[in-house]
């Protein structure tokens, strides 16, 4: 690998702005990034006294990382300590309503599936198991009344009870042949062929020797065809909770999924009753897109982010609320806001909604009234931004728990000061390591597209900058396109680990990203890639102008998912670029149609099915211009990626031979659409550097491959 490990004597934020002293800071490595502690979102007791995370202490070795619960007062003034001390990781930690008790998924005793723990942290002693299922239990809430708790699972058809699911999994095991047959799409997501396994809602009551009962797989709703839940990278969640009282569960589902090959899917909230086995009921009937419900602290109103379908290529989730228990029409509650609440909570008074919001490479706090109004921005941190805040409901005032992180910051649990505007650590077990480092936050910078678009931008600059030499320079493309660069740390495209050894680096917020309002992000639909790759060339021209330490002459575009069909999209339109880099990318946007997992809103992207004869299908498939292809490639794929499956990768790849343009293929069985396993990871960044060496700096070419199996 050859990412440099020379001390740095100082860096320099920007030429022209005063310089200062970084004595003694290291290089970071990709040793140094993999072996970083990571610090999860906090759980804070009600009564607001409590704050517990967990820490995960990674290992190359995977059997050797480990992650426990610990524990801190959310006033601070005293140091996290350890809770639990176990082999395997803890997750979905929520407090019960006492403040005494928390609950968990993890695996212990031999389990071979997840299982619900409970915790008493006023009492003490060792944590208990409250579920015994073969199907596993994922996401617990506690009733109001703190002696029951509701979860997930995943059941097959009619089996209304932990014994069917059993005997229903043995049959299954027990086939003397091996086939997935299948009538309706989807038939796979992100990285799993799906089976005939459903979401469910199952309650377990914590008096000793009861069993979880499944409250919504005798439903008749259960039983409608194209019955799920939304979908997440890892998994299907229908986010259920609890009503006030107690007496209902409300969740997001959906009985279209189905249709997803020729509509947009619409969700609703549901309602069910926990006894008397009531029937599911929509409480709004505005189909859309339903996530995070939570209940004002009087019980009286029902907030969650919703986006109305629109059949564009992108919607944007509001935060609205319907009045409870009569349900109805959704209501706008964040006024005259573009943008999205991704995390929201109600203040203990009911009054004040804070939430975050992704705006320009941060993610920033607003507020606005429970009761509606317009938006006011009350925290925007200098660098980074906040994630998963969290409000106790039941503590005298109003106190903001959150993580807060950058790119030169890894995520700590902090106590947010809205009135000081500030926050203060509850946690550092990063900050002494990452204060050792040398490395600097991005710089900002804003320019006026050839379409008269403000187009968002931000500088990485290398360790032991020197603004008097030249750099060759890194053009990062983010993917999505439905999402922005964020200014934080990341296993997946480290910012300061790709720019370690000597290189400065540029990323763009194209047309089609997030962050910029509804708009700016929908006007990719009969554009996909044309538009977005021009804005690249025209931020590439913006930062040459801006930063004279910048080599034009040495450059190279590199980007994953959308970020990978982009820098495609660039071998086929421009030979600029010393070298590209594209992990997971499409190069043929018909036969991307064919095999991805999704299907219908590639064809709102580009027009209508490609039958219909609309132009966009060839004339943005960069394999359309094949005969253009000139600079060199390194291609990589996870053998399991179902989103953009293998095939485009190998089109790409068999192009790039005939053409005899030079190029490298990595193919990574274990990984899907990210690589994710340590020690893959370590490889391709090595991967990346030799590749990047080798055409911007002269170095040696790519060690030649052994046949592997």
């Amino acid at each position: 690998m050859r990412i440099s490990t020379l001390v740095a004597a100082a860096v320099v934020t920007a030429a022209g702005l005063a310089s200062s002293q970084a004595a003694a800071k290291t290089v970071i490595t990709h040793e140094t990034l993999w072996m970083m502690k990571r610090v999860g979102a906090p759980a804070v007791s009600p009564d607001g006294k409590w704050v517990v995370f967990s820490i995960a202490e990674p290992a190359y070795e995977t059997d050797k990382a480990v992650s426990d619960l610990w524990i801190v007062p959310a006033a601070g003034g005293a140091a996290p300590r350890r809770l639990t001390n176990t082999k395997a990781a803890e997750g979905g930690v929520v407090w019960s309503p006492d403040s005494r008790m928390i609950a968990f998924t993890t695996k212990r005793e031999g389990d071979e599936v997840e299982q619900v723990y409970v915790l008493d942290i006023a009492g003490g002693g060792e944590a208990r198991r409250a579920t015994s299922l073969s199907t596993g239990a994922a996401n617990p809430q506690w009733r109001p009344d703190g002696q029951a708790i509701l979860f997930e699972t995943m059941v097959y058809p009619n089996a209304l009870d932990d014994e069917a699911n059993r005997k229903a999994a043995a049959e299954k095991k027990a086939r003397k042949y091996n086939v997935r047959t299948y009538e309706h799409f989807p038939i796979r997501y992100w990285n799993d062929w799906l089976d005939e396994r459903q979401p469910a809602i199952l309650v377990q009551s914590l008096e000793p020797g009861s069993k979880a009962k499944d409250i919504l797989s005798p439903t008749k709703l259960a039983h409608t065809p194209g019955f799920s839940g939304p979908e997440g990278e890892t998994s299907i969640s229908l986010s259920p909770v609890w009503s006030p009282d107690g007496k209902e569960v409300v969740f997001a589902a959906t009985v279209e999924r189905w249709n997803s090959a020729f509509s947009e899917v619409g969700y609703q909230l549901y309602r069910l009753p926990v006894d008397g086995g009531g029937e599911a009921t929509p409480i709004t009937p505005t189909k859309g897109g339903y996530r995070a419900p939570i209940f004002s602290p009087d019980g009286n109103t029902l907030y969650f982010a919703f986006s109305r379908r629109n059949d564009e290529v992108y919607s944007l989730p509001r935060l609205e609320s319907v009045a409870w228990p009569a349900g109805g029409e959704p209501g706008l509650v964040a006024k005259d806001f573009d943008r999205e609440p991704e995390r929201f909570q109600v203040t203990p008074d009911g009054k004040t909604i804070f939430f975050l919001t992704p705006e320009a490479g941060k993610t920033n706090l607003y507020s606005v009234p429970a009761s509606g109004g317009k938006p006011t921005l009350i925290l925007e941190p200098a660098n980074g931004g906040y994630g998963a805040l969290t409000i106790p409901q039941k503590s005298a005032k109003p106190e903001l728990i959150a993580t807060y992180g950058s790119s030169v910051s890894p995520q700590e649990v902090v106590r947010i000061d809205p009135a000081a505007k500030s926050h203060a650590n509850l946690t550092n077990v990063d900050t002494a390591q990452a204060a050792g480092i040398d490395w600097a936050p991005p710089q900002h910078f804003w320019f006026t597209s050839a379409g008269g678009r403000q187009i968002h931008n931000m500088i990485v600059l290398p360790p032991n900058f020197d603004p008097a030499k030249k750099y060759p320079l890194v053009v990062f493309i983010h993917g999505g396109a439905a999402s922005m660069n964020p200014d934080a740390i990341s296993l997946r495209w480290d910012y300061h680990l790709l720019t370690a050894s000597g290189y400065v680096m540029l990323m763009s917020d194209y047309t089609g990203s997030t962050g910029f309002g509804e708009k700016f992000a929908q006007a990719i639909k009969l554009d996909p890639l044309k538009t977005p790759g021009l804005e690249i060339d025209q931020a590439v021209n913006e930062a040459l102008k801006r930063y004279p330490f910048i080599d034009g002459t040495k450059m190279c575009a590199a980007g994953a998912s959308y970020g990978g069909h982009l820098v495609n999209w660039l071998e086929a339109t421009t030979t600029r670029y010393k070298c590209l880099v594209s992990h997971a990318g499409e190069v043929d946007l018909l036969t991307q149609w064919g095999s991805s997992d999704g299907i219908y809103g590639r064809e709102v992207t580009n027009g209508g099915p490609a039958w219909e004869n609309n132009p966009i299908w060839r004339e943005q498939s960069p394999i359309t211009y094949a005969a253009n292809w000139k600079t060199p490639m390194l291609l990589s794929i996870g053998e399991r990626d179902f989103r953009v499956p293998i095939g485009n990768t190998l089109e790409n790849w068999s192009t790039l031979q005939r053409m005899k343009v030079p190029s490298r293929l990595l193919v990574w069985p274990d990984a899907w659409h990210w690589i994710l396993k340590p020690e893959d990871s370590r490889h391709f960044y090595a991967e990346v550097d030799t590749w990047l060496a080798h055409y911007l700096k002269d170095g040696p070419a790519p060690d030649s491959p052994t046949t592997t199996k």
